[in-house]
């Protein structure tokens, strides 16, 4: 098994009350108005790939069956206490370099504010493929290296690094920004192809935010969103990919696999759940399925 790269953990962290803040309600607004356009309404099982305390569960009405998954433990306890008395709502505490699910187990996987968090993109990319059902859908947003503020910088000589230089930029431990292009050739190589491309938070400017109610700056961003198939200068990406038809789709009583060994079906109990050929163990700890010391 490939080495583990670092991972950003919020344990611990307020990060659903301190960052989403109201002063990021247009940010919030703007990203719901493209999954709006992008994510398909219905389908028999969703998971949302660091999904924090579940900002975003409310748009996954139409499945059946919705797992919200986080590194955080912490987080997914606020997702639980949100969303755990709905039925279709599973929480996974897991590690994006090593998922613990069968191959072909997703309609649609959603992925935003993660993939800025992720320093080898090709390695997470080989886990969140496979899981993919023929034909299925994976949203993702991405931080653009390439945007408007960022080349005005660069062009005024207020930063060193170059936004039209391909390669991915850290700005912050773990925290990384994406050249579009450089990002498409990653999906592309995964076996993903991009349908559909919407540049997001336009106007993620503070005098305007100031000035202008969210609602409304959001309305104008619906608006302009559709050129990110070619007009790819906003801080926000979002893409629509579809998975190739040749992976594995998973009958529907297939599940968990054990992310060490890659052994499936585990044996589960009410406070475990354990793999048959390696006996590793991973608890399930108040309503959560905890792989994340996998």
């Amino acid at each position: 098994m490939a080495s583990r790269p670092p991972v950003c953990d919020y344990e611990g962290s307020r990060y659903s009350t301190e960052f989403w803040t109201r002063d990021r309600r247009y940010e919030d607004l703007a990203e719901r108005v493209a999954l709006g356009k992008i994510l398909p309404p219905a389908g028999q099982r969703i998971i949302e790939i660091g999904a924090g305390a579940g900002r975003l569960a409310d748009l996954y009405a139409g499945y059946d069956q919705v797992i919200l998954m986080d590194y955080a433990r912490s987080t997914l306890l606020e997702a639980r206490q949100r969303w755990g008395q709905d039925g279709r709502f599973s929480f996974v505490a897991a590690d994006v370099y090593r998922l613990p699910f069968v191959p072909g187990v997703f309609d649609t996987i959603v992925m935003v504010r993660v993939m800025h968090h992720l320093a080898n993109v090709p390695q997470a990319l080989a886990q969140i493929v496979p899981t993919l059902r023929p034909g299925a859908t994976f949203v993702l947003e991405y931080a653009n290296k390439r945007h408007l503020k960022a080349i005005a910088r660069w062009m005024a000589r207020r930063q060193a690094w170059s936004p039209f230089d391909e390669s991915p930029f850290e700005f912050a431990k773990l925290n990384f920004d994406f050249h579009p292009s450089w990002m498409a050739r990653r999906l592309r190589e995964a076996g993903l192809s991009i349908t559909r491309e919407l540049a997001v938070s336009h106007f993620r400017l503070p005098f305007l935010k100031r000035l202008l109610p969210p609602h409304w700056l959001a309305a104008i961003d619906g608006v302009v969103q559709g050129t990110g198939r070619w007009w790819k200068f906003s801080p926000s990406m979002f893409v629509q990919a579809r998975a190739p038809h040749t992976t594995i789709a998973a009958s529907n009583k297939q599940f968990f696999k054990c992310p060490l060994c890659n052994t499936s079906p585990l044996t589960e109990t009410p406070v475990s759940l354990t793999c048959p050929a390696c006996a590793a163990s991973f608890p399930v700890i108040d309503g959560i399925y905890d792989f994340k010391q996998a």
